[in-house]
Formats: C-alpha cells, sequence, structure tokens
C-alpha cells in the first residue's frame, strides 16, 4: 500500500482545503492522473496520483481542511511500478536505525522511478539522506549511496532556509501587542438566530492579510483626481476601430497600469520593501503590477510582471487573462507571486474613493473610484470633465507626502494625455 501525502505546495503554504475528488474508493488510477483539488491561500491546484493502483481510502472530504504531509489517499499499487519483492535480492546494505521523524513504517517520500531503482540496486529508501524538495530522495541519492558517498543530512547553517526560520521565529516572538485585548464575543444567538461558517482559504488569508498590514504599516494616503476626458474618447475610438480583433478591448485599467509604471519609475520609493529585521530597504528595479480580484470567496491579486516593457494591448490582454482564471480558480499560484505594486479598482462597481490598505509586503496601492462626469474650471472657464479618483495608501516608514504627491502628479499628468502613455515603452 501506499500512502500518499498532501506535498508541500510551496510558498510557505501548509495546508489547503479540498474542493473536488477526482476519484472514489475502488477506482484505478494512473500515475499522473488528477487526484484531488486543493483551495490554497493562493490558488486552486490540482494535485496528480503519484503511483498507478487502486484507491483503497481517501483521507478527507471535500470541505475538510488538510495539512502538508497527511495522508489523502492510500493506493494499492499495479503495474510495473508496483513495490513487491524481487524474486532474487542482492544482499541490501545495513539499514540504518530509525529516528525521529524517520520510524520503520513511515512511506519515504520518492518518484516510482526512484523505487525502482532503488530495489534494482538493493538499497532500502529509509537509509539514504534526501536532497529532493520536500525531503524526496531522487535517483541520484540512491546512486551517491550505493557508491558509498552518501551526501550527510544537512545541517543548520547559514543557509537561506534556515536564516529565513529564525527570522520567522523572530517575527513570531515579537506579535505580542501592548494593549491589544482579544476577549472571546458574547454568544450572539441569544439575541436571534445566527449562522456560522469556517474562515477558510482565500477568504482567510485576506484576513490574515489585512490584520499583519494595519498593525505593522503606518498607513497614510494622499488623494487627487485625474482628468481622463481625452483619454476616455481615445479608448472608445480605438476599441471600436479594433473591435473583432483578438484581445480588442482597452480597458481605463490598462492605461493607469502604464501611468502607474512611470510614477514608479519617478518616484522609486514605492516600487519597494522594508525588511523590519535588518533595517533594510529593498528597492526593486523590475515592475510587477498586481491587480485586486474579486472572485466571490475573496480578493486575489494576480501579477502583471515587466509592465515597462509592454504595450498597453499587451497589458489589457494580461489583465482580461488573469482576472478571468482568477475568478474561475484555475489561476496558477506562480501568477500571485513577485508583485512591487498594487492596484485595486472599485469604480465598475460604484463609489467616489476609497482608502485601500496596503498589500503588505508592498509600499503602497493605489485605489481607484469611478470616473465621473464633473464641472471644473478649465482657463476661466467652467467646463464638463470626466474625472478619475485615485488614493494612494502608502507605508509612511518608506515614503513621504511629498513623495506621494509626485508620485500621484506624474500619473494625473500622464493620464491627461494618452499621446504621453502610448510614448512609454
Amino acid at each position: 500500500m501506499f500512502e500518499f501525502r498532501l506535498p508541500d505546495l510551496g510558498e510557505g503554504i501548509h495546508e489547503g482545503e479540498i474542493i473536488k475528488w477526482h476519484v472514489q474508493v475502488g477506482d484505478l488510477v494512473k500515475a499522473d492522473d488528477p487526484l484531488v483539488d486543493v483551495e490554497t491561500d493562493k490558488a486552486a491546484v490540482t494535485i496528480p496520483s503519484p503511483v498507478s493502483g487502486r484507491i483503497i481510502r481517501l483521507g478527507g472530504n471535500v470541505g475538510d481542511t488538510v495539512t502538508v504531509g497527511k495522508v489523502i489517499a492510500v493506493i494499492e499499487e499495479t503495474g510495473t511500478e508496483a513495490r513487491e519483492a524481487p524474486e532474487a535480492e542482492p544482499p541490501k546494505p545495513p539499514v540504518a536505525e530509525a529516528g525521529p521523524g524517520k520510524a520503520a513504517d513511515r512511506p519515504v517520500p520518492a518518484a516510482p522511478a526512484t523505487r525502482r531503482l532503488a530495489r534494482e540496486l538493493g538499497v532500502d529508501l529509509r537509509s539514504v539522506s534526501p536532497t529532493g524538495p520536500g525531503g524526496r530522495v531522487t535517483p541520484e541519492d540512491v546512486r551517491r549511496f550505493t557508491e558509498g558517498n552518501q551526501v550527510p543530512a544537512p545541517s543548520p547553517p547559514s543557509s537561506p532556509e534556515a536564516e529565513r526560520a529564525e527570522i520567522e521565529a523572530a517575527a513570531r516572538a515579537a506579535t505580542t501587542i501592548p494593549y491589544l485585548d482579544l476577549a472571546p464575543l458574547p454568544d450572539f444567538g441569544q439575541w436571534g438566530p445566527v449562522e456560522r461558517q469556517p474562515l477558510r482559504s482565500i477568504r482567510r488569508k485576506v484576513a490574515y492579510k489585512m490584520v499583519t498590514s494595519k498593525i505593522l504599516v503606518p498607513h497614510v494616503a494622499h488623494m487627487d483626481e485625474a482628468d481622463v476626458t481625452l483619454l476616455e474618447e481615445f479608448r472608445h475610438r480605438e476599441n471600436e476601430r479594433r473591435r473583432g480583433q483578438p484581445g480588442a478591448h482597452l480597458t481605463l485599467l490598462a492605461f493607469v497600469i502604464k501611468a502607474v509604471t512611470a510614477g514608479l519609475r519617478a518616484t522609486p520609493a514605492f516600487n519597494a520593501s522594508l525588511d523590519p529585521f535588518k533595517d533594510e530597504i529593498i528597492s526593486k528595479k523590475y515592475y510587477n503590477i498586481g491587480i485586486a480580484v474579486d472572485t466571490g470567496k475573496g480578493l486575489v491579486v494576480p501579477v502583471i510582471r515587466d509592465t515597462d516593457r509592454k504595450s498597453i494591448v499587451a497589458i489589457s490582454s494580461a489583465v482580461e487573462d488573469l482576472a478571468k482564471r482568477a475568478r474561475e480558480g484555475t489561476i496558477e499560484v506562480s501568477d500571485l507571486q513577485g508583485g512591487t505594486f498594487t492596484i485595486t479598482n472599485v469604480g465598475p462597481i460604484g463609489g467616489t474613493a476609497l482608502i485601500p490598505a496596503v498589500n503588505y509586503p508592498e509600499v503602497a496601492i493605489l485605489g481607484m473610484g469611478r470616473v465621473q462626469e464633473k464641472p471644473v474650471v478649465r482657463d476661466g472657464q467652467i467646463v464638463v470633465r470626466k474625472m478619475l479618483p485615485l488614493t494612494l495608501s502608502f507605508d509612511h516608514r518608506v515614503a513621504d507626502g511629498a513623495d506621494a504627491a509626485r508620485f500621484v502628479s506624474e500619473m494625473v499628468r500622464e493620464l491627461s494625455d494618452p499621446n504621453l502613455l502610448l510614448l512609454e515603452t
């Protein structure tokens, strides 16, 4: 029997919610067939079966939260990948005594091909020090073992992983907040009917991120309006001209992303992060803009990479694709990583303005309101113009009000003239 444990899903993700089983008990599966869909804090992922065989037991129901390392399926292996002992097996090297975390009955993480190689060479995988991701034994580990060149288990020295673990431990130790009194909630049911539902997946991740952001980051907001009359005329004219072409629809958000990129070039303080454990400001020399997408289950922030090198048409296409996959739950975890600045747009829903929370560990976020026609003064005359409300929320540890004014002013200048945006490379 092969006990398949929930693998390491990367990015510090320790658990996920089962949202769909592709198999039932008794089904026959082949290696790499879809086994289960798990939704993490970042995205939904489909996990394939690691071996061929018959499903004997499933380790959870739809809606259950499972942790990394938990047995999620027991599979009776069949075919050439089954782990029956060979008829004539050469002598095996002495088996290392099982120690903590290496119990004799615990399955060793390894691919079927690695297990087959170990059987052929007469190697007990429990004796091999793994070097693969997530503690997985690789074919190279098996060969080194047979050659007597066993790689010793990694010691705690100054690897990036060890350093990060120390920083995380320090962060946990520093989370005591003076005057914060978390008392149990009252029994709301005494006043009327209530309904309870678990805080899971994306919604829970949003809760963690927002509490972290609001407690850690001293928020400041700078507000302004951009006259987008000419831009909107240009955008609608171009959309009519390009009707029917692939990726034809040019969104206002795409132009704003280009203007944000210009603003970040002019004021690089907002394209940074602050490391509170090393007292360093990390300035990023690339421009990856995240867009907040309402999925129905909570906000996710897909990232459009290298916006300084993309055209507005390419950015529009990327916005449409990422938003669609985010709402369908098919977006890749890699599409949610590496952002340097975030934009949230409530304009299509309504609202004149908002003060968004910084998407930590970034240092700034731009909130877009609804474009409205307003009377404004131009050359001493009152005229009607289309105005876009903008709010920049930022981390006052990294930037000051003057920086925010320069950043938003550059954006307003770019958005007021579509020709300036089209010249941006």
